[in-house]
Parts: structure tokens; C-alpha cells; sequence
């Protein structure tokens, strides 16, 4: 993967920068993504999540932060052919707003991002490209909250209650609540849920009886649809995610 130098955040190349955060040796043609780290506590838990997850890691050292100067990037003929199609430049980074168009004529749907900051910090935090949710309001008076992948995370981007499923599952659902109480939602308005489990053969039953008391202790009826995945989760050492999909019916809508 290639990181480009934005903002202080990234050199590209083979060595990542994070300022007073990791750096990451990776040699090719390896991959890795770095979350960006700005309290002293996740440096442990982050270099011991990278090195399980990606096996090509060969050292995670302090580093200053990004100078700006820029690393020359390799583009593939393939790479090259793909950006075109795109409508992205084949041999350089893309400026912000290059692709930024609509058809004549439209109007796009009203977006908004939802945030919870009192309980759990924002995924741009890490350099990822994905907000906590986004609620979208669509016309007739309904309004969609969709609630991204959500774990058992707090508010400085830490994981909480490491190895202990129960409690991460608990957490979870807090911090899907406080998202959702955000935009004037309940749990009354989640229509679908999508759960993803770390060992689903060993943790299951304790995520089905912890589920069940959770959603009849608020008296849902109907409960929400629902999938259960087992699925490797973006941190070693989290062992649930849940993703969400509410319904409001807006204020004076017919």
C-alpha cells in the first residue's frame, strides 16, 4: 500500500510516519495501513495488533513527524491504466476534489455524519476514509442512520477490555446507543444489524444471551433483523463489531 504525504500524517514508500505516534518498516511487497496514535497507552496494543495481522511488519520504531518531502512511488502499467479509467492522474497524487461531480441536472441526498466523541473517537483519526455513521435524509420525511462497524473502542481510539468478550459486547452497544441518540434515535428505530464475531463457535452463546437481555430489557417487539459473521476484526484483539441501520420518520412528515 502507498501512503502519500498529507498534512504531516504520511511519507509514502516503503516507511510510514506518524507524528509522535509509529513508524512502520514494511518491506515489499508487503502491506500495512498505520493508525494514527496520539496517546501513549496504544503504542503497545498497536504494534502487538499489527504484528499479528500483518506477518511482513519488520520493525515499528518511534518517529518524527512527516517533513512533506515526497517519496517517488512506483505506478504500475496496470496501476497506470486503472487510474485513468478513473479519471485520476496515472503517475501522480490525486488532488482533493478531482472526481468531485454530479450529472447535470442532480441534486445529491443530504448527508451528514454522526459522532458520538464523548465515548468514541473518530475513524479519520486513524487515517481511515469511513465515518462512525452517517445519517442520510431522504424525501418524503425518512430519514436512514447507518451505523458503521462498530467495537468495543473508547474515546482516544483505544480498545477496551481486551480478551474479555462480554464486556466488549456491552461496550459495543453503548457506543452504538450514544451514536444513535445523537441524531434523536433509540434502539426502537434499528431495523438491521449486522454482527461480526472474532470465534463465533467459541463466543456465540454468550453474544445471543447477552443480545437477548440487552433488546428485552428495552422492550423492543419485533427485534431488529440480524446476521451473524465470523470474521477476522481489524484489531486483534477485538472480538466483536457491530453495524447498524435505523429508520426515523421525520417531524411533521405525512
Amino acid at each position: 500500500m502507498k501512503f502519500a504525504c498529507r498534512e504531516g500524517r504520511f511519507a509514502r514508500g516503503n516507511r510510514l510516519f506518524a507524528p509522535k505516534a509509529l513508524s512502520i518498516s514494511v518491506p515489499p511487497p508487503s502491506y500495512a495501513s498505520i493508525i494514527l496514535i496520539d496517546v501513549p497507552q496504544l503504542f503497545v496494543q498497536t504494534m502487538s495488533a499489527l504484528k499479528n495481522n500483518l506477518p511482513g511488519i519488520a520493525s515499528v520504531v518511534e518517529a518524527p513527524a512527516c517533513t512533506g518531502e515526497e517519496v517517488p512511488i512506483h505506478y504500475t502499467e496496470a496501476e497506470k491504466i486503472e487510474r485513468r479509467a478513473l479519471g485520476l492522474p496515472p503517475c501522480e497524487s490525486a488532488p482533493p476534489g478531482i472526481l468531485r461531480r454530479l450529472p447535470k441536472g442532480r441534486t445529491p441526498v443530504s448527508k451528514k455524519a454522526i459522532s458520538a466523541p464523548s465515548v468514541l473517537n473518530e475513524a479519520s483519526d486513524y487515517g481511515s476514509a469511513f465515518t462512525r455513521g452517517l445519517r442520510v435524509d431522504l424525501p418524503g420525511g425518512i430519514t436512514q442512520l447507518l451505523i458503521s462497524g462498530t467495537a468495543s473502542v473508547g474515546e482516544h481510539g483505544e480498545t477496551l477490555y481486551p480478551g474479555d468478550f462480554r464486556a466488549q459486547l456491552w461496550r459495543t452497544y453503548h457506543n452504538i446507543t450514544k451514536l444513535l441518540e445523537s441524531e434523536g434515535a433509540t434502539w426502537h428505530d434499528v431495523v438491521r444489524t449486522t454482527c461480526y464475531i472474532r470465534d463465533i463457535e467459541r463466543d456465540y452463546a454468550e453474544f445471543n444471551a447477552i443480545r437477548n437481555e440487552f433488546f428485552w430489557a428495552l422492550g423492543l417487539d419485533p427485534f431488529p433483523a440480524s446476521t451473524g459473521i465470523q470474521a477476522r476484526i481489524c484489531r486483534s484483539d477485538l472480538l466483536v463489531e457491530i453495524e447498524a441501520l435505523a429508520i426515523l420518520v421525520r417531524e411533521g412528515a405525512k
